[in-house]
């Protein structure tokens, strides 16, 4: 099996769905003839020409609109965002469009658009560039909600949101686009709200997501030195997200860590948390401990920066708390 990057898998993903699919196409900032701003879309508008890899200006709430509104004569358009972080300005045509659009025209109009782009910190990029969108668009119904960690997940995970009838939000990492990984030639996909069980285990359930679960791999190597067995839960899918995977995972260890780069109020390991308690409440050995960012806004300072975001060394403690060590 060949080892491509993350970029390369996203590309892969999109140009396959545009080969199959007339009606799709990409837009956004610098997608065309800069080849995308972290060249997840190179050798796209060689390919498929300018009506099908569209430039746009720094216009979020604009070419999102567009997109939204292209869905409703028979297109299945993909906008890239350079960051959630721009998608502020474009949030209305998400949530208020692209969300509702198909309960409010009584079932007329559904809406397969794929919003994607990078989420959360990508190193010294400040308060305003570094913030995690995840569990803002979850709490939104109508919209499906995807964070892949490593390039097979997001091939896999892409292909299937592409074909999707609802709107999909697909947010990956500044910081994960030269990651290598394995991933097959041949076609696959990975169906959406589906979670993962990266690695068995028998002393704690740890849940993750994204960028944020190498962290999870860097502990288990060290707790493994100690004798301690995690399991690890790639959820993927924040929304739907697969609860019965982590309540089945919690009634073998009795124990659950969860692990998201995230501000801790309200985020998506609140609502784990949520539903582990009132589905396996009798099952638990320990309270549920989650690990998230410092509750300010990302620093610029890169000593703060690193105490701001967790890191392995907090999983290792959040693990030795539930287990009263």
């Amino acid at each position: 099996m060949r080892t491509i990057q993350f970029r390369e898998a996203v590309c892969e993903a999109m140009s396959e769905e545009m080969r199959r699919d007339e009606s799709i196409y990409l837009m956004g900032e610098e997608v065309a003839e800069y080849n995308g701003a972290y060249k997840a879309s190179k050798g796209m508008l060689d390919e498929f020409g300018e009506k099908r890899v569209i430039d746009t200006p720094i216009s979020e709430l604009g070419f999102a609109g567009i997109g939204v509104g292209s869905t409703m004569t028979g297109n299945r358009p993909i906008i890239e965002f350079m960051t959630f972080n721009f998608a502020l300005v474009g949030i209305d045509q998400i949530v208020n469009n692209a969300a509702k659009i198909r309960q409010m025209s009584g079932g007329q109009f559904p809406c397969p658009i794929v919003f994607r782009g990078p989420t959360a910190s990508a190193g010294q990029l400040a308060a305003t560039h570094s913030q995690a969108f995840e569990s803002w668009y979850a709490n939104c119904p109508g919209l499906k909600v995807i964070v892949p960690s490593n390039p097979y997940d997001a091939k896999g995970l892409l292909k299937s949101a592409i074909r999707d009838n609802d709107p999909v939000i697909f947010m990956e990492s500044e910081q994960m686009y030269g990651d290598k990984g394995e991933v097959p030639e041949e076609e696959y996909l990975i169906p959406i709200g589906k979670a993962d069980v990266k690695k068995t285990g028998k002393d704690v359930t740890v849940v993750s997501f994204g960028k944020i679960i190498k962290e999870v791999y860097a502990a288990d190597q060290k707790l493994k030195e100690n004798g301690i067995d995690i399991e690890i839960i790639d959820i993927m899918t924040v929304r739907p997200l697969d609860f019965q995977t982590i309540i089945e995972s919690v009634k073998k260890t009795n124990r659950l860590v969860i692990v998201e780069e995230a501000w801790p109020f309200g985020n998506v390991s609140t609502e784990i948390t949520y539903q582990v308690q009132n589905q396996a409440f009798d099952y638990l050995d320990a309270p549920v401990v989650k690990v998230n960012t410092a509750d300010t806004p990302a620093p610029y300072s890169p000593v703060l920066l690193k105490e701001w975001l967790p890191n392995h060394e907090d999983v290792i403690n959040a693990v030795n708390k539930v287990l009263y060590k």
